[in-house]
Protein backbone atom coordinates (compact mmCIF):
# COMPACT_ATOMS: atom_id res chain seq x y z
CA UNK A 1 0.00 0.00 0.00
CA UNK A 2 0.82 3.58 -0.20
CA UNK A 3 1.99 6.04 2.38
CA UNK A 4 -0.84 7.46 2.52
CA UNK A 5 -2.91 4.34 3.22
CA UNK A 6 -2.82 4.75 7.16
CA UNK A 7 -5.96 4.04 10.17
CA UNK A 8 -8.47 6.48 10.62
CA UNK A 9 -7.82 8.47 13.81
CA UNK A 10 -8.76 5.87 16.63
CA UNK A 11 -12.10 6.69 18.70
CA UNK A 12 -10.77 7.36 22.19
CA UNK A 13 -11.86 5.79 25.60
CA UNK A 14 -13.35 9.49 26.25
CA UNK A 15 -12.08 12.09 28.37
CA UNK A 16 -11.94 12.48 32.13
CA UNK A 17 -15.26 14.47 32.98
CA UNK A 18 -12.67 17.37 34.46
CA UNK A 19 -11.56 17.94 31.10
CA UNK A 20 -15.42 18.61 29.52
CA UNK A 21 -15.87 20.71 32.61
CA UNK A 22 -12.62 22.84 32.42
CA UNK A 23 -13.51 23.24 28.80
CA UNK A 24 -16.51 24.17 28.84
CA UNK A 25 -15.84 26.79 31.85
CA UNK A 26 -12.77 28.25 29.93
CA UNK A 27 -15.36 28.65 26.63
CA UNK A 28 -18.20 30.02 28.94
CA UNK A 29 -15.04 32.60 30.16
CA UNK A 30 -14.33 33.56 26.95
CA UNK A 31 -18.26 34.20 26.03
CA UNK A 32 -18.97 36.24 29.42
CA UNK A 33 -15.82 38.64 28.36
CA UNK A 34 -17.22 39.12 24.69
CA UNK A 35 -20.51 40.24 25.95
CA UNK A 36 -19.39 42.38 28.57
CA UNK A 37 -17.09 43.82 26.12
CA UNK A 38 -19.80 44.31 23.77
CA UNK A 39 -22.28 45.41 26.35
CA UNK A 40 -22.73 48.84 25.02
CA UNK A 41 -24.23 49.32 21.81
CA UNK A 42 -21.65 50.63 18.99
CA UNK A 43 -20.82 49.73 15.50
CA UNK A 44 -18.35 47.02 14.93
CA UNK A 45 -15.00 48.60 12.90
CA UNK A 46 -12.71 47.24 10.62
CA UNK A 47 -10.07 47.69 13.02
CA UNK A 48 -12.55 45.63 16.06
CA UNK A 49 -12.94 42.33 13.73
CA UNK A 50 -9.49 42.58 12.36
CA UNK A 51 -8.34 42.15 16.27
CA UNK A 52 -11.53 39.98 16.79
CA UNK A 53 -10.24 37.59 14.24
CA UNK A 54 -6.65 37.46 15.46
CA UNK A 55 -7.62 37.00 18.95
CA UNK A 56 -9.61 34.12 18.57
CA UNK A 57 -8.03 32.34 15.48
CA UNK A 58 -4.73 32.82 18.31
CA UNK A 59 -7.02 30.99 21.00
CA UNK A 60 -7.51 28.02 18.48
CA UNK A 61 -3.81 27.60 17.83
CA UNK A 62 -3.02 27.64 21.55
CA UNK A 63 -5.64 25.22 21.94
CA UNK A 64 -4.61 22.96 19.56
CA UNK A 65 -1.22 23.00 20.67
CA UNK A 66 -2.31 21.87 23.80
CA UNK A 67 -3.78 18.94 22.11
CA UNK A 68 -0.64 18.53 20.30
CA UNK A 69 1.46 18.04 23.82
CA UNK A 70 -1.40 16.06 25.27
CA UNK A 71 -3.08 14.04 22.59
CA UNK A 72 -0.25 13.50 20.80
CA UNK A 73 0.03 14.45 16.54
CA UNK A 74 -3.13 12.37 15.19
CA UNK A 75 -5.79 13.98 17.80
CA UNK A 76 -3.73 17.17 17.32
CA UNK A 77 -3.69 17.13 13.60
CA UNK A 78 -7.16 15.70 14.07
CA UNK A 79 -8.59 19.25 15.85
CA UNK A 80 -6.94 21.03 12.79
CA UNK A 81 -8.46 19.96 10.38
CA UNK A 82 -11.80 19.51 11.78
CA UNK A 83 -11.25 23.34 13.25
CA UNK A 84 -10.17 24.54 9.34
CA UNK A 85 -13.07 22.31 7.84
CA UNK A 86 -15.97 23.99 10.25
CA UNK A 87 -14.55 27.45 9.85
CA UNK A 88 -14.64 27.42 6.60
CA UNK A 89 -17.94 25.90 5.92
CA UNK A 90 -19.46 28.30 8.79
CA UNK A 91 -18.13 31.28 6.43
CA UNK A 92 -21.53 29.86 3.98
CA UNK A 93 -23.66 30.64 7.26
CA UNK A 94 -21.91 34.37 6.87
CA UNK A 95 -24.30 34.82 3.76
CA UNK A 96 -27.65 34.33 5.55
CA UNK A 97 -26.46 35.99 8.30
CA UNK A 98 -26.68 38.85 6.40
CA UNK A 99 -29.58 38.10 4.92
CA UNK A 100 -31.46 37.64 8.59
CA UNK A 101 -30.11 41.10 9.62
CA UNK A 102 -31.62 42.87 6.53
CA UNK A 103 -35.22 41.03 7.11
CA UNK A 104 -34.88 41.90 10.88
CA UNK A 105 -33.56 45.21 9.97
CA UNK A 106 -31.05 44.88 12.65
CA UNK A 107 -29.35 48.36 13.58
CA UNK A 108 -25.72 47.95 13.06
CA UNK A 109 -24.97 49.17 16.28
CA UNK A 110 -27.09 45.92 18.07
CA UNK A 111 -25.29 43.65 15.30
CA UNK A 112 -22.29 42.62 17.25
CA UNK A 113 -24.62 40.91 20.02
CA UNK A 114 -27.34 39.66 17.89
CA UNK A 115 -24.35 37.41 16.58
CA UNK A 116 -22.83 36.47 19.84
CA UNK A 117 -26.35 35.30 21.62
CA UNK A 118 -27.43 33.58 18.59
CA UNK A 119 -23.96 32.13 18.16
CA UNK A 120 -23.84 30.82 21.74
CA UNK A 121 -27.66 29.38 21.10
CA UNK A 122 -26.19 27.40 18.03
CA UNK A 123 -23.29 26.00 19.72
CA UNK A 124 -25.67 24.63 23.40
CA UNK A 125 -27.90 22.95 20.24
CA UNK A 126 -24.68 21.86 18.32
CA UNK A 127 -23.22 20.21 21.65
CA UNK A 128 -26.29 17.87 21.38
CA UNK A 129 -26.62 17.30 17.85
CA UNK A 130 -22.54 15.96 18.41
CA UNK A 131 -23.51 13.88 21.43
CA UNK A 132 -25.95 12.51 19.79
CA UNK A 133 -24.13 12.12 16.58
CA UNK A 134 -21.71 9.74 18.88
CA UNK A 135 -23.51 7.47 20.36
CA UNK A 136 -25.15 6.73 16.74
CA UNK A 137 -21.76 6.35 15.63
CA UNK A 138 -20.15 3.95 18.68
CA UNK A 139 -23.31 1.41 18.41
CA UNK A 140 -23.91 1.37 14.51
CA UNK A 141 -20.51 1.33 12.77
CA UNK A 142 -22.59 1.13 9.22
CA UNK A 143 -24.34 5.08 10.13
CA UNK A 144 -20.98 6.23 8.25
CA UNK A 145 -22.53 4.84 4.88
CA UNK A 146 -25.45 7.20 5.45
CA UNK A 147 -22.72 9.80 6.67
CA UNK A 148 -20.87 9.61 3.70
CA UNK A 149 -23.77 9.03 1.36
CA UNK A 150 -25.50 12.36 2.39
CA UNK A 151 -21.88 14.42 2.42
CA UNK A 152 -21.77 13.39 -1.35
CA UNK A 153 -25.14 14.07 -2.40
CA UNK A 154 -24.79 17.71 -0.65
CA UNK A 155 -21.81 18.30 -2.15
CA UNK A 156 -22.76 17.60 -5.96
CA UNK A 157 -26.37 19.94 -4.93
CA UNK A 158 -24.02 22.48 -3.79
CA UNK A 159 -21.76 22.32 -6.53
CA UNK A 160 -24.72 22.20 -9.07
CA UNK A 161 -26.40 25.46 -7.94
CA UNK A 162 -27.18 27.68 -10.46
CA UNK A 163 -26.73 30.95 -10.42
CA UNK A 164 -29.90 32.61 -11.21
CA UNK A 165 -31.60 30.52 -8.42
CA UNK A 166 -32.98 33.30 -6.33
CA UNK A 167 -34.02 32.84 -2.43
CA UNK A 168 -35.51 34.86 -0.19
CA UNK A 169 -35.16 34.53 3.99
CA UNK A 170 -38.89 33.28 5.35
CA UNK A 171 -39.55 32.64 9.35
CA UNK A 172 -39.56 28.91 10.10
CA UNK A 173 -42.27 27.10 11.52
CA UNK A 174 -40.38 27.61 15.08
CA UNK A 175 -40.60 31.40 14.76
CA UNK A 176 -44.13 31.76 13.64
CA UNK A 177 -45.02 29.59 16.68
CA UNK A 178 -43.66 32.12 18.89
CA UNK A 179 -45.27 34.91 17.25
CA UNK A 180 -48.80 33.31 17.34
CA UNK A 181 -48.14 32.43 21.25
CA UNK A 182 -46.20 35.38 22.24
CA UNK A 183 -46.73 39.28 21.34
CA UNK A 184 -43.87 40.69 19.50
CA UNK A 185 -43.13 44.45 19.67
CA UNK A 186 -43.07 46.58 16.51
CA UNK A 187 -39.58 48.17 17.00
CA UNK A 188 -36.35 47.03 19.21
CA UNK A 189 -36.46 48.34 22.83
CA UNK A 190 -31.98 48.83 22.52
CA UNK A 191 -30.82 45.25 23.88
CA UNK A 192 -33.57 43.61 25.69
CA UNK A 193 -35.16 40.37 24.66
CA UNK A 194 -38.08 41.31 26.12
CA UNK A 195 -40.78 44.26 28.05
CA UNK A 196 -43.98 44.81 29.87
CA UNK A 197 -45.91 47.35 27.75
CA UNK A 198 -49.57 47.26 28.18
CA UNK A 199 -50.25 45.32 30.77
CA UNK A 200 -48.55 42.24 29.56
CA UNK A 201 -44.95 40.79 28.55
CA UNK A 202 -43.88 40.89 24.85
CA UNK A 203 -40.81 39.60 23.09
CA UNK A 204 -38.42 42.33 21.05
CA UNK A 205 -37.79 41.26 17.25
CA UNK A 206 -34.30 41.26 18.88
CA UNK A 207 -34.82 37.84 20.43
CA UNK A 208 -36.69 36.68 17.39
CA UNK A 209 -33.32 37.41 15.34
CA UNK A 210 -31.25 35.90 17.79
CA UNK A 211 -33.46 32.49 17.70
CA UNK A 212 -33.54 32.68 13.68
CA UNK A 213 -29.75 32.87 13.66
CA UNK A 214 -29.63 29.72 16.55
CA UNK A 215 -31.64 27.40 14.43
CA UNK A 216 -30.24 28.64 10.66
CA UNK A 217 -26.89 27.70 11.87
CA UNK A 218 -28.40 24.32 12.84
CA UNK A 219 -29.59 23.44 9.60
CA UNK A 220 -26.07 24.29 8.29
CA UNK A 221 -24.79 21.60 11.22
CA UNK A 222 -26.75 18.98 9.47
CA UNK A 223 -23.76 18.67 6.83
CA UNK A 224 -21.11 20.00 8.92
CA UNK A 225 -21.03 17.73 11.99
CA UNK A 226 -21.22 14.52 9.68
CA UNK A 227 -17.84 16.44 7.90
CA UNK A 228 -16.37 16.80 10.46
CA UNK A 229 -16.99 13.00 12.36
CA UNK A 230 -15.42 12.02 8.87
CA UNK A 231 -12.29 13.07 10.70
CA UNK A 232 -12.08 12.07 14.18
CA UNK A 233 -14.66 9.91 15.98
CA UNK A 234 -13.98 11.82 19.17
CA UNK A 235 -16.87 13.68 20.52
CA UNK A 236 -14.29 16.46 22.26
CA UNK A 237 -12.32 17.08 19.56
CA UNK A 238 -15.58 17.35 17.06
CA UNK A 239 -16.99 19.85 19.72
CA UNK A 240 -14.14 21.88 20.66
CA UNK A 241 -13.54 22.20 16.98
CA UNK A 242 -17.21 23.69 15.95
CA UNK A 243 -16.75 25.73 19.47
CA UNK A 244 -13.89 27.44 17.78
CA UNK A 245 -14.78 28.07 14.90
CA UNK A 246 -17.86 29.42 16.01
CA UNK A 247 -16.29 31.90 18.23
CA UNK A 248 -14.31 33.43 15.48
CA UNK A 249 -17.86 33.69 13.28
CA UNK A 250 -18.56 36.72 14.69
CA UNK A 251 -15.73 38.90 14.01
CA UNK A 252 -15.28 37.78 10.70
CA UNK A 253 -18.84 38.46 9.88
CA UNK A 254 -17.55 42.01 10.16
CA UNK A 255 -14.34 41.85 8.94
CA UNK A 256 -14.88 40.16 5.40
CA UNK A 257 -17.98 42.32 4.50
CA UNK A 258 -18.53 42.87 0.70
CA UNK A 259 -15.87 40.19 0.23
CA UNK A 260 -18.17 37.83 0.56
CA UNK A 261 -19.39 38.34 -2.91
CA UNK A 262 -16.23 37.85 -4.65
CA UNK A 263 -15.80 33.92 -3.33
CA UNK A 264 -17.69 33.48 -6.51
CA UNK A 265 -15.62 29.60 -6.45
CA UNK A 266 -16.49 29.24 -2.89
CA UNK A 267 -19.48 27.02 -3.61
CA UNK A 268 -17.68 24.22 -5.72
CA UNK A 269 -14.20 23.91 -2.70
CA UNK A 270 -16.80 23.45 -0.19
CA UNK A 271 -18.74 20.78 -2.48
CA UNK A 272 -15.42 19.38 -3.09
CA UNK A 273 -14.42 19.12 0.85
CA UNK A 274 -17.52 17.73 1.22
CA UNK A 275 -17.51 14.99 -1.61
CA UNK A 276 -13.90 14.11 -0.95
CA UNK A 277 -15.42 13.33 3.14
CA UNK A 278 -18.26 11.51 2.33
CA UNK A 279 -15.98 9.09 0.21
CA UNK A 280 -13.56 8.80 3.31
CA UNK A 281 -16.55 8.06 5.05
CA UNK A 282 -17.44 5.18 2.48
CA UNK A 283 -13.93 4.04 2.77
CA UNK A 284 -14.10 3.66 6.71
CA UNK A 285 -17.48 1.74 6.91
CA UNK A 286 -16.03 -0.13 4.27
CA UNK A 287 -13.06 -1.17 6.18
CA UNK A 288 -15.20 -1.66 9.54
CA UNK A 289 -18.39 -3.51 7.49
CA UNK A 290 -21.00 -5.85 9.25
CA UNK A 291 -23.73 -5.35 6.99
CA UNK A 292 -24.91 -8.20 6.13
CA UNK A 293 -25.38 -8.20 2.46
CA UNK A 294 -22.46 -5.85 2.21
CA UNK A 295 -18.57 -8.59 1.32
CA UNK A 296 -21.22 -10.89 3.19
CA UNK A 297 -20.99 -8.78 6.32
CA UNK A 298 -16.94 -8.88 6.90
CA UNK A 299 -14.59 -6.38 6.57
CA UNK A 300 -13.43 -4.98 2.87
CA UNK A 301 -9.88 -4.42 2.27
CA UNK A 302 -9.79 -0.90 1.20
CA UNK A 303 -7.40 1.77 1.54
CA UNK A 304 -7.61 4.22 4.13
CA UNK A 305 -7.74 8.24 3.85
CA UNK A 306 -5.48 9.63 6.73
CA UNK A 307 -5.65 12.21 8.85
CA UNK A 308 -2.65 14.19 7.57
CA UNK A 309 -3.91 13.87 4.06
CA UNK A 310 -7.71 15.30 4.78
CA UNK A 311 -5.67 18.28 6.19
CA UNK A 312 -3.69 18.74 3.38
CA UNK A 313 -6.48 18.60 0.87
CA UNK A 314 -9.06 20.62 2.70
CA UNK A 315 -6.29 23.55 2.99
CA UNK A 316 -5.33 23.05 -0.74
CA UNK A 317 -9.07 23.67 -2.07
CA UNK A 318 -9.63 26.44 0.02
CA UNK A 319 -6.50 27.94 -1.05
CA UNK A 320 -6.87 27.47 -4.11
CA UNK A 321 -10.51 28.11 -4.60
CA UNK A 322 -10.27 31.63 -2.57
CA UNK A 323 -7.03 32.75 -4.92
CA UNK A 324 -8.80 31.98 -7.68
CA UNK A 325 -11.78 33.89 -6.83
CA UNK A 326 -10.03 37.09 -5.83
CA UNK A 327 -8.36 36.53 -9.31
CA UNK A 328 -11.60 36.37 -10.83
CA UNK A 329 -13.24 39.41 -9.47
CA UNK A 330 -10.10 41.34 -9.53
CA UNK A 331 -11.65 45.34 -9.60
CA UNK A 332 -15.14 43.96 -9.08
CA UNK A 333 -14.71 44.93 -5.37
CA UNK A 334 -18.15 46.62 -3.69
CA UNK A 335 -17.56 48.57 -0.99
CA UNK A 336 -21.41 49.42 -0.16
CA UNK A 337 -20.76 45.34 0.82
CA UNK A 338 -22.00 43.96 -2.21
CA UNK A 339 -25.13 42.55 -2.97
CA UNK A 340 -26.43 40.28 -0.15
CA UNK A 341 -29.05 38.62 -2.74
CA UNK A 342 -26.62 37.33 -4.98
CA UNK A 343 -24.20 36.49 -2.27
CA UNK A 344 -26.37 34.17 0.55
CA UNK A 345 -27.70 31.77 -2.76
CA UNK A 346 -24.94 29.01 -2.17
CA UNK A 347 -25.30 29.37 1.24
CA UNK A 348 -29.02 29.17 0.75
CA UNK A 349 -29.00 26.00 -0.87
CA UNK A 350 -27.55 23.88 1.95
CA UNK A 351 -30.32 24.91 3.88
Amino acid sequence: MSSAVVPPVPAPSGEPFWVWALTIAGLAAIFAVDLWAGRRAREVTMRDAARGVAIYVGLAVVFAAGIFWFGGREQGTAFVAGYVTEYSLSVDNLFVFLLIMTAFQVPKAFQHRVLLVGILIALVMRGGFILAGAAVIERFSWVFYLFGAFLVITAVKVCLEKSDDSHEFSENALLRLVRRAVPVTDTYRGTALCVWEAGRWMITPMLMVMIAIGLTDLLFALDSIPAIFGLTKDPYIVFTANAFALLGLRQLYFLLGGLLSRLVYLQYGLGVILAFIGVKLVLEALHTNTVPFIHAGRPVEVPLIGIELSLAVIIGVLAVTTVASLIRTRGQGQPDGGDPEQSERTALSRT
